[in-house]
């Protein structure tokens, strides 16, 4: 579980040319960035980086998947 880094390169192995060409987009690329700073604010606390509750926790990770929902919509237009 904490070896996975869930980078969106990794969640979408079979997209990763069109991840890079979508990133020209500016709406798309917010989105990614939105995406991977939760995404690494998760890692850190999972890696006791940074401190939190569990609930925090949880809260993140629901976002983190509302993002890669909102991801895979983008890849699939």
């Amino acid at each position: 579980m904490f070896n996975e880094s869930h980078k969106l390169p990794e969640e979408f192995p079979e997209d990763g040319q069109k991840l890079r060409a979508l990133m020209a987009d500016e709406a798309f690329a917010k989105l990614a960035a939105e995406y991977e700073k939760v995404n690494a604010e998760i890692i850190a606390i999972e890696h006791e980086e940074e401190h939190s509750s569990d609930e925090y926790l949880e809260d993140l990770k629901k976002q983190r998947l509302t993002l890669k929902d909102q991801v895979a919509v983008a890849l699939s237009a």
